[in-house]
């Protein structure tokens, strides 16, 4: 199978070129104005597919270059498609008119709607035209169909992509967001469609598959997406919905938000012309956490006719969060050459794809999702903030941190290590860490304490109580542990059974402090010949270790 892809060494196109590279049955062409450009990106592809440079203009004469590249399907991931001028169709209707399956990456609202224009020509031809073949709206409905499996009724959507701040997101993205910032967004509010301020109205979430380290709560901003318009068509009961979309760092962030309600106000104030000095300066400054992330939350009637509420979450490590846009087209192409191809005809892919399609896409990279609903009020502390990743967890360590029906004391001998620097002497002093022993006896009690706990540490000399209870708004997902006036912010993971906690920031007095100046907290927890076993480190600012102990435990 040929396939051209139009745009082929831009941002999307080379890595939808990428994941498909181990598909021997394919001749991948990649498609732009730059014979030069294209030859260097089939240059830099390794795999079993063949790779082609061919040059492609999409304002050209479209039936004389594709009659002469003659692919089977051509992918359109140039953009942005909310520019495509008078005429913004004419790919589709060149594709259409030779007899050629389309696809495309196209997030803009009127270009995605337009397309259903072109069903009956696409099914007189006997050919596919599928638009929006991109996280929106292909991924997010998806992810709502796996969320309300066997709901009675769907009420409320909410979701949002968060890429990283190091992440090169594209020129065209930029334009595409300065095209409609401060412009009347068409969304559903309590049943009826009105008019919202893009890049102007804002709201922050926290993105935190179960059992991973949360991302840091990001601002999210109102954006034109079909996903407002589709989703409704598909869910007719449903009252609201809102996308948004969260860049960073946040400072860029929020200059755009007041640019965006200049806009609103009637100021004459030139985005889409100043996209390439917002790129620039996008490209320049990059800084905070390499995580990008997508959320997706819904709200309804459940199977049992109670209120019910679920989110699916996404977060991806470094540079593979760009490759998610393209994952869409990817599975698509694949379900085409395992015999499932589309029906014939011209919609949205808001139907196309399932999660499930995604996981072969998402296990090759470092990019981790989950489904979860909203816990019971009555749920112990860990089981609630990992959610499905609970079940993840070797028995003997969720056994040492279930306390649904009543508290736990455990016993067993660990090794203490104190460190050696003036500083680590120093808080060993003032907070009265126990002393250093090759076997010291520890015993642990686990108390209940509303919907938090409380630990009471007792080694042979000393003891050490502690509060843990769950973080809220900007420590949303994370597990807090207040020892007296300090408390400190934990990350909890779950990978093979093991679950680990790392420190992600502390506060003194309930007031937050930079994090380079506090304690460095590392634990880690797992079973061995059925045993819970567990060790923990806490270090000083500049990475001296103050205490560290482990060892097991076993009920009392």
């Amino acid at each position: 199978m040929r396939v051209l892809i139009v745009g082929g060494y831009g941002v999307f196109g080379l890595r939808l070129a990428t994941l498909l590279a181990d598909r021997a049955e394919l001749t991948i062409l990649l498609g732009g104005r730059s014979r030069a450009k294209s030859a260097q990106a089939v240059n830099s592809l390794k795999g079993l597919a063949r790779f082609e440079s061919c040059v492609f203009d999409r304002d050209g004469d479209l039936a004389v270059q594709i009659s002469a590249l003659a692919p089977d399907v051509l992918v359109d991931c140039s953009g942005p498609f909310q520019a495509y001028g008078r005429a913004p169709w004419r790919l589709v209707e060149a594709c259409i008119a030779a007899r050629v399956h389309y696809l495309d990456l196209a997030d803009g609202t009127d270009f995605v709607l337009g397309i259903e224009a072109f069903d009956a020509a696409a099914r007189s031809a006997g050919v596919y035209v599928l638009t929006g073949v991109s996280t929106c709206p292909a991924l997010t409905g998806a992810a709502v169909r796996a969320l309300t499996q066997g709901w009675r009724r769907l009420d409320r959507i909410s979701a949002g992509i968060a890429p990283s701040p190091h992440a090169d997101v594209g020129l065209n993205v930029i334009r595409a967001l300065a095209s409609y910032a401060g412009r009347p967004v068409r969304l559903l509010r309590d049943g009826q469609f009105a008019d919202g301020a893009g890049l102007v109205e804002t709201r922050r979430e926290t993105i935190a598959p179960p059992g991973r380290p949360p991302m840091q709560r990001t601002l999210f901003s109102l954006v034109d997406v079909p996903d407002l318009v589709l989703l409704p068509r598909l869910w007719p009961g449903l009252q609201a919905i809102w996308f948004g979309a969260g860049p960073r760092p946040e400072i860029l962030h929020r200059m755009l938000n007041q640019l965006a309600r200049l806009v609103s106000w009637g100021l004459p104030v030139p985005l889409v012309p100043l996209s390439g000095l917002f790129h620039l300066v996008k490209t320049r400054l990059k800084w905070g956490e390499d995580r990008g992330g997508m959320f997706v939350r819904v709200e309804g009637i459940g199977p049992d006719g109670g209120p019910c509420a679920g989110t699916w979450s996404l977060i991806a490590e470094g540079e593979d969060g760009p490759f998610i846009p393209a994952m869409a087209a990817a599975s698509v192409l694949n379900k085409v050459l395992a015999g499932q191809s589309p029906v014939f005809g011209a919609r949205s892919a808001a139907e196309a794809l399932e999660l499930s399609d995604y996981e072969p896409f998402f296990a090759a990279r470092r990019i981790r999702t989950g489904l979860r609903g909203d816990p019971a009020p009555d749920e112990p502390l860990y089981r609630r903030l990992l959610g499905p990743a609970w079940s993840d967890l070797a028995p003997a360590v969720r056994a040492m941190h279930d306390l649904s029906d009543e508290d736990l004391e455990a016993v067993g001998t660990v090794q203490v290590h104190r460190g050696r620097g003036l500083v680590a002497r120093l808080l060993s002093l003032a907070m009265r860490l126990p002393m250093a022993s090759q076997a010291t006896v520890l015993t642990v009690g686990f108390h209940r304490s509303g919907q938090g706990e409380r630990w009471l540490r007792r080694f042979e000399q000393v003891s050490l109580e502690s509060r843990q209870f769950e973080g809220a708004g900007n420590r949303q997902g994370l597990l807090l542990e207040s020892l007296g006036l300090i408390t400190i912010s934990l990350a909890l993971e779950v990978e093979s059974g093991v679950l680990r906690l790392s420190s992600r920031g502390w506060s003194l007095m309930g007031i937050p402090m930079p994090g380079f100046l506090g304690p460095q907290v590392m634990a880690r927890e797992w079973q061995a010949d059925g045993l819970f076993r567990f060790e923990v480190e806490v270090r000083a600012p500049g990475g001296d270790l103050v205490l560290g102990y482990r060892g097991g435990l076993q009920a009392a």
